[in-house]
C-alpha cells in the first residue's frame, strides 16, 4: 500500500475566469492510512520550496489556500509564507475555540488570511465573521434560493466568498450572479459551451509552420522569414526566453541569437510553449498556465531518468496535452497539424508509451485521482521528488511573462 502524500494543486479562479492563485492540499493513496494528512507539514514544505533565500517568494502576486490546524497558527514556520499571499483556511469547529481565534486574529493583523470552512454554521456569529477574511462554501446539488440568501448574510461585509468544488460552467455562472468572488475546481478541464475557439488563429499556424521547420533542422534564415511575418510572436518568443533566465549573460533578441545559444531542440520547446499562449479563448488563461506548469513538471520528473532531448520532449508533452482543449478540436486533429515523435503522439493520445506516465502523473497531481503513488512508483519517483518537481514547476511558470 502507498502510505504517502502528494501535492494536489487546484487553480483559483475570479468571476472573469482569471487565475488568482492555488489552493494546495494532499492526495493520499492507499487504504491503509494511519489518520488524515498533516496540513502543517504541507505549509512547511510549500515555505521551503517556494522561497528562494536571494529573491524570496516565488509566486509573484499567486494567492495560495492552505488548509491549516489550529497548532499551525502559532507555528514559526508560518512566518516564511508572505502575509498578503497566503491564506489558511480552517473549520467553524476550529474557530469556536478561544485560544484559535485569537491566533487567528493575531495572524489577520499581519496580513495573512483566514478562510471559514461551513460557512453555513456559523453565518449569524458576527464576531466570528470579524476574525475571518474568506469564507468557503462547498458546491453541489443545492438549494439556490436557499444558497442567495446564505450569502446575502455575508455581503455586507469585506469578506470574500470563495466556492469549492465547482464542476460544471454552469454552476460557475451561477456562483458568480450570487456574488461569490473566486472559484477552485476542476470546471476549467471542461469545455465551456459556446466559448471555444475551433481551430488554429493565424498565429498559431505560423507558429506551428516554424515548429515544423525546426523539426527539420531549416536553414535559420527560413526560420526569420517566417517569424517576420508577425512581429509580436518574436517579441512574446524572446521575452519568454529572457525571463525564465538561462545565466546566458546577454538577452536573446534576434531568432540566429536563440538558435545559436540554445540549439534547435531547445526553441522547439519555446514555441511549443508560444502555441499554447497563442490562444485567445475566454477561459484560455486557466489553460494556458495549467499546459506550462504540466510541462515544466513533466520534464523535471524526467530529470535523470531521461535524455536530455527527450527530457524537451516531456516538456513538449504537457505543454500540447491541453491543446485540444485550447483550440477547440479533438487531440487527433491537433496531430494532423503538427508532426510529433512517436512517444509524444502516444502519451497525448492514450498516456501509455515512454512519455505518458509521466504526464499522468502531473495530471494526477491536479485532478486527485488516487492515482500518483501507483505511477510514481511505476516511474521509480518518490513522493518528496514528486513534490519538489510540482512546486518548483509552479514557481517556473510564474517567472513567464505571459
Amino acid at each position: 500500500m502507498h502510505e504517502v502524500n502528494f501535492i494536489v494543486r487546484e487553480p483559483l479562479l475570479d468571476p472573469k475566469q482569471r487565475v488568482l492563485g492555488y489552493a494546495l492540499g494532499w492526495q493520499q493513496t492507499g487504504a491503509n492510512m494511519d489518520g488524515a494528512p498533516d496540513p502543517d507539514a504541507l505549509v512547511d514544505f510549500a515555505a521551503g520550496q517556494l522561497n528562494d533565500p536571494e529573491t524570496g517568494w516565488l509566486l509573484g502576486d499567486s494567492m495560495l489556500f492552505l488548509e491549516a490546524s489550529p497548532a499551525l497558527l502559532s507555528n514559526a514556520v508560518l512566518q516564511a509564507m508572505p502575509p498578503k499571499n497566503t491564506v489558511l483556511s480552517l473549520s467553524s469547529t476550529d474557530l469556536a475555540n478561544a485560544d484559535t481565534r485569537a491566533a487567528a486574529g493575531t495572524l489577520r493583523e499581519q496580513g495573512y488570511g483566514i478562510a471559514l470552512r461551513n460557512a453555513d454554521t456559523a453565518a449569524s456569529d458576527q464576531a466570528l465573521l470579524s476574525q475571518v477574511s474568506h469564507i468557503e462554501v462547498e458546491r453541489g446539488a443545492t438549494d439556490f434560493a436557499a444558497q442567495a440568501k446564505l450569502y446575502g448574510t455575508f455581503k455586507p461585509s469585506p469578506v470574500r466568498l470563495v466556492a469549492r468544488r465547482v464542476v460544471s460552467w454552469q454552476e460557475y455562472d451561477a456562483c458568480a450572479a450570487l456574488g461569490l468572488d473566486a472559484f477552485v475546481g476542476q470546471v476549467y478541464l471542461t469545455p465551456r459551451p459556446g466559448n471555444q475557439s475551433k481551430g488554429m488563429n493565424a498565429s498559431q499556424a505560423i507558429i506551428v509552420q516554424l515548429m515544423d521547420l525546426v523539426r527539420k533542422n531549416a536553414d535559420v534564415r527560413e526560420l526569420e522569414g517566417v517569424l517576420k511575418r508577425d512581429a509580436a510572436l518574436s517579441y512574446k518568443l524572446f521575452r519568454y526566453i529572457n525571463s525564465v533566465g538561462f545565466g546566458l549573460g546577454a538577452e536573446i533578441h534576434s531568432l540566429r541569437h536563440a538558435v545559436t545559444m540554445l540549439g534547435y531542440s531547445t526553441l522547439y520547446r519555446w514555441l511549443s510553449l508560444l502555441l499554447a499562449t497563442a490562444s485567445t479563448g475566454g477561459y484560455a488563461a486557466v489553460l494556458m498556465q495549467t499546459a506550462i506548469i504540466r510541462g515544466r513538471f513533466a520534464e523535471l520528473l524526467g530529470h535523470g531518468l531521461v535524455s536530455k532531448n527527450e527530457a524537451e520532449d516531456l516538456f513538449v508533452t504537457g505543454m500540447f496535452s491541453l491543446l485540444d482543449r485550447l483550440l477547440g478540436i479533438p487531440m487527433e486533429q491537433v496531430l494532423e497539424h503538427i508532426q510529433l515523435p512517436g512517444a509524444v503522439s502516444q502519451a497525448l493520445l492514450s498516456r501509455e508509451g515512454m512519455y505518458g506516465p509521466f504526464l499522468a502523473l502531473a495530471e494526477s497531481c491536479e485532478i486527485n485521482n488516487g492515482q500518483a503513488g501507483e505511477l510514481a512508483d511505476s516511474l521509480f519517483i518518490s513522493p518528496k521528488q514528486v513534490n519538489e518537481a510540482h512546486l518548483a514547476a509552479l514557481a517556473w511558470s510564474q517567472n513567464l511573462k505571459i
